[in-house]
């Protein structure tokens, strides 16, 4: 298996990649075909831990192997990281400030730029916002492969990537579907709108791959750039939109399920890189 993916271009493994953390966004989002409502401590439980998966990824797939190949490059590898993570917040920033888009939450006050786009579709705007960064980390994980010392340790991490990222994608996909339907949405429509807020990741993951084997000078730059948006949308979304949908007294299932997918995250770059 391992000399099959190898024998690949890091774009199409790039697009392997994408395509796994789309597909457990949709089995996440099928749920909607068995269960009616989600509550809100759960909900707000997978906010954290989509939390803590993306922190972990930022820290252990991708800024740390980005210093070391800066090292190798014979960069300020302080530098290089600091440049790559305040381009990437600041990607997403523009990104947040023009795409239209809304949150579940308290006041669902719509984000970006006007627009009568419908309800149903800020909302999956919203999640969209989320993935275009996880979709980057798997593309630019995958693209070193082939600018690694040791591709076999390299496509590895990659993997472990793209696990970590779909293992929190599952959640979220239900987190998009469930609610749809509550609002009066069919399965089927609640269904399609949940699966499609992850159809960038493909496209991103092949856009981060393509980008890293045609200039491999920038491969730290966009290790870091992946890692920086990923922390924005943490800091800017997520971990405010928990505290926001939490009840009384369960604002700690967040901080539980933020803890529970760093620790996953880790353990699978660990054991897998």
């Amino acid at each position: 298996m391992m000399n099959f993916l190898l024998s690949l271009d890091n774009w199409q493994l790039a697009l392997l990649g994408g395509i796994l953390t789309w597909s457990l966004t949709a089995i996440g989002a099928s749920l909607v075909f068995f269960f009616k409502e989600i509550q809100k401590n759960v909900y707000n439980m997978m906010l954290g831990f989509a939390a803590g998966v993306m922190i972990a990824a930022s820290v252990w797939s991708l800024i740390i192997p980005a210093v070391e190949r800066a090292e190798i490059q014979g960069a300020i590898p302080w530098l290089v990281a600091a440049i790559g993570i305040l381009a990437g917040s600041g990607f997403l920033y523009a990104f947040d400030k023009i795409m239209p888009h809304i949150h579940f939450g308290k006041d669902n006050l719509q984000e970006g730029i006007p627009t009568k786009l419908s309800r149903n579709i800020l909302l999956v705007f919203s999640i969209t916002l989320h993935n275009i960064p996880e979709g980057l980390a798997v593309g630019v994980a995958f693209g070193a492969v082939g600018l690694a010392t040791n591709p076999d340790t390299a496509l590895l991490a990659a993997l472990a990537v793209a696990i970590g990222i779909g293992i929190q994608n599952f959640p979220e996909g239900a987190a998009v579907s469930i609610p749809l339907r509550q609002e009066g949405n069919s399965r089927r429509k609640s269904f399609f709108y949940g699966q499609a807020s992850a159809l960038v990741e493909p496209v991103f993951a092949v856009i981060g791959a393509i980008l890293v084997n045609t200039v491999s000078v920038i491969l730290p730059y966009a290790l870091t750039f992946a890692a920086g948006a990923m922390i924005y949308v943490v800091i800017e979304e997520l971990i405010p939109e928990s505290k926001d949908i939490a009840e009384d007294k369960a604002e700690h299932l967040a901080t539980f399920g933020f803890v529970l997918g760093f620790i996953i995250m880790m353990v699978l770059d660990i054991a897998l890189g």
